[in-house]
């Protein structure tokens, strides 16, 4: 079921081309948010790698490195306009929240770690012996995409999987017995992610997506968390769910909420 509740304020969609993307890149927590921190509209598109280089945004990375970060960014970030200035304006202190936003975009914008995080995953917390190595992966991976792929670039693509799963609090830090894990989720974070599916074409409904699912948020557990959320009005009567916005967009809910200035959107 593809969901988009209003065209109005239109963010954008997730993508859904299988790519190679995390080949090369993990969900790389730090890299993102010197990218967020350092990122200045006014630097043109054709001097940004060069910028980021010359200031040092990714510490002693090379320039081939940095414009592999920069182009992979560009997909996971600047593709949604509205959330990017928020992000940009954003500087969380809690390394919770910036794990949500991190691991929210990565899924966003790569449909197989989406698919590992927000399905697999999930059916995989529900087993006895729910162990992540990268073997197991690779064979959900080979699974899915069949032979279009080579197994040394199965093999690589799930290594940086499982290290995008554990950066993001979803399993185990430990390289040799990787559990499932469930990631804390502020509130905070819980309402960026709302307001922006909101505007968002994305496959599932508020309710039951990939996004929530991957955390441990569904059912009447999701619900108690709507119902405390300072920024909704969440209510549900036979069967009909109102989520009683309180703010228009994202811009809105963070200008009100996290207290940033929305003026200029650059």
């Amino acid at each position: 079921m593809t969901t988009i509740n209003d065209t109005s304020e239109y963010i954008g969609e997730e993508v859904h081309t299988d790519h190679t993307g995390l080949l090369r890149l993990a969900l790389a927590l730090e890299d993102s948010r010197a990218y967020l921190d350092h990122f200045r509209p006014e630097i043109p598109a054709k001097k940004l790698a060069e910028t980021a280089f010359e200031e040092r945004w990714f510490g002693n990375k090379s320039m081939a490195r940095i414009k592999l970060i920069l182009n992979d960014f560009r997909k996971r970030y600047n593709a949604y306009p509205p959330a990017f200035v928020v992000l940009h304006r954003w500087k969380p202190a809690d390394p919770n929240i910036r794990k949500n936003l991190c691991h929210w975009h990565l899924q966003l914008s790569d449909p197989i770690y989406r698919d590992l995080s927000g399905v697999f995953l999930v059916q995989r917390r529900e087993r006895i012996d729910a162990a992540l190595s990268r073997d197991i992966v690779a064979k959900w991976l080979h699974e899915r995409t069949g032979n279009r792929w080579a197994m040394t670039t199965i093999r690589r693509i799930s290594e940086n999987l499982v290290t995008s799963l554990a950066e993001a609090g979803l399993c185990s830090p430990n390289n040799r017995d990787r559990k499932p894990a469930y990631p804390a989720v502020p509130d905070v974070s819980l309402a960026y992610l709302l307001y922006l599916l909101r505007h968002m074409k994305f496959n599932g409904t508020l309710l039951s997506n990939p996004y929530l699912a991957s955390v441990g948020l569904s059912d009447e557990f999701l619900e108690n968390r709507l119902r405390r959320l300072p920024s909704l009005n969440y209510k549900r009567m036979s069967g009909v769910h109102d989520f009683g916005w309180e703010y228009d967009n994202i811009g809105d809910w963070a200008a009100h909420t996290l207290s940033l200035n929305m003026e200029a959107q650059s």
